[in-house]
């Protein structure tokens, strides 16, 4: 019998419908929690994950028998369903419909768990638009057109 293995990092990164502030301080380790377990049950474990007002950041190992297109609608949907459940102000609550995926060399998790961990300090002097260029950039991205990204 034949043996598959994997070990696939991936720096996953989408916004807030329209870019509004709607994820608020008070329940985001609650959002994280909702998240995370997503990711678990589509054996996708979560190495760190954080987020400001319009955008989240999630480091985790991409499991080899789930496809990441898959994961990330299930983790946008369920996520969605919990923001929209926690109030009436978030009834009409959505992320974006597009995402940023990108690999993570296993020597560079810990930069990349960082930089995710210290996003709302990040984010004084950078937007987020900024940053998610800065990033198509680093990984030579050429296709990227913003105006289908930023919906």
């Amino acid at each position: 019998m034949g043996q598959s293995l994997s070990k696939l990092y991936v720096h996953l990164t989408f916004s807030t419908k329209d870019r509004k502030p709607d994820i608020k301080e008070i329940w985001e380790l609650k959002l994280y929690s909702c998240i995370s377990s997503v990711f678990k049950k589509y054996d996708s474990p979560v190495l760190t994950i954080n987020s400001v007002a319009d955008h989240v950041h999630i480091l985790f190992a991409l499991s080899k028998d789930h496809a990441l297109a898959t994961l990330v609608e299930a983790v946008k949907k369920e996520s969605a369903e919990w923001i929209r459940s926690i109030g009436n102000i978030n009834k009409d609550f959505d992320w974006q419909d597009g995402y940023g995926a990108f690999s993570v060399s296993h020597f560079q998790v810990d930069v990349v768990t960082r930089s995710i961990q210290n996003q709302k300090k990040h984010h004084h002097n950078k937007s987020y638009k900024e940053e998610v260029d800065e990033i198509m950039e680093q990984f030579g991205v050429i296709e990227y057109d913003a105006s289908y990204f930023w919906n």
